[in-house]
Parts: C-alpha cells; structure tokens; sequence
C-alpha cells in the first residue's frame, strides 16, 4: 500500500476520534493494526504516530495499584 493511502487511512481514524472520543479503544485498536502494517512492510513508524501510540496506551491503560 502506497504511504500516500496510509496516511488518508490514518487521517480518517483521527477525525473518527475527535468526533467520537468514546471510540478511543476502537482508534488504539485500528491504529495498532495501522502501525502494524507498516512494520511489516518494513517502513518506518513516524514519530508523531508512535508518541499517538504511546499517548493511548497510557490513557486507556488501566489505573497500576
């Protein structure tokens, strides 16, 4: 897949999450699976998309005890 279309792709799943903010574990989910697909096609994660990544993580994560 071309990183022009990956990077609609991603753009659509922000805008679904500014929009739907209660959709967020769906959008850590898609984007894992975004991130995932890119690795595998041995390009490299953009930064802002990794900080995004680790930003979601750390708010959906449950609360450490």
């Amino acid at each position: 897949m071309a990183f022009e279309n990956w990077k609609v792709r991603l753009h659509m799943l922000l805008e679904e999450a500014t929009y739907q903010p209660e959709d967020l574990h769906e959008l850590q989910e898609a984007l894992r699976a975004e991130v995932a697909e890119l690795q595998a096609q041995g390009l490299p994660v953009p930064a802002d998309i990794a900080k995004l990544e680790e930003r979601l993580e750390a708010a959906l994560s449950p609360p450490k005890t």
